[in-house]
């Protein structure tokens, strides 16, 4: 009977062991839908209030996935009616988080939330960063920074600053993969279209001019 009873136990100890590895791997193996395990933490914590949301931001413990799920509710619901003292310190987690992050989805869900939060302080620093991840080899991240990327914009007021960040960022991405361009410069892939897309709103705001300064390769294609 004690044998019994030890081997029982054995098992279910083993059995809660492998729960525990198959719930991690869903967060970090590729294998499973990044967009989905995304949307549905996101889902999980739309009710939650601004204190909690905060203090998940500030949690190094927390999953990144579940981390860059708070951030997007944080930034749906109080990114833009945050002030004073509040806002200095949220602004201070979320850049600590920032700093220590080793996820591409909080890093994305960060980057956006501080342009909302104060589009003159950190459109330069941090829209950069979401254009070079329009190359990212995960087509969820690359289709996220785009969709961010094309909300800082629309709801922008076109100005000449903030094209001009874009347009110099895009010209060097450009000019960097122009190789790549000249091999198949007759097929514009998904993430060369959705740069385009961007230089041309930069280059309606800066004016046709600027066309003159982009790789042979990419004039082509407007």
């Amino acid at each position: 009977m004690k044998k019994l009873i030890l081997t029982c136990t054995i098992v279910l100890l083993c059995f809660g062991l492998l729960s525990e590895r198959l719930v991690s791997a869903q967060e970090d193996s590729p294998i499973f839908d990044d967009k989905k395990l995304l949307e549905g933490y996101t889902k999980q914590y739309e009710n939650e209030p601004k204190d909690v949301l905060v203090a998940m931001i500030n949690d190094d413990d927390l999953p990144p996935f579940k981390t860059a799920a708070a951030i997007r509710v944080f930034n749906n619901k109080f990114a833009e009616v945050v002030f004073a003292k509040e806002k200095i310190l949220i602004e201070k987690a979320l850049l600590r988080r920032l700093a220590l992050t080793n996820s591409v989805y909080v890093e994305i869900e960060i980057r956006h939330t501080l342009c909302k939060m104060d589009r003159y302080k950190y459109f330069e620093s941090m829209v950069p960063f979401l254009l070079q991840r329009l190359d990212h080899y995960n087509k969820v991240v690359d289709d996220l920074a785009y969709t961010y990327i094309d909300d800082i914009i629309k709801t922008g007021q076109n100005r000449s600053r903030e094209a001009r960040i874009v347009f110099n960022t895009l010209r060097k991405i450009l000019f960097l993969s122009r190789q790549k361009l000249k091999n198949n410069a007759q097929a514009a892939d998904e993430r060369l279209k959705q740069k385009i897309e961007l230089l041309r709103w930069s280059i309606k705001i800066l004016g046709n001019q600027e066309l003159q300064r982009l790789p042979p390769e990419v004039i082509q294609l407007f």
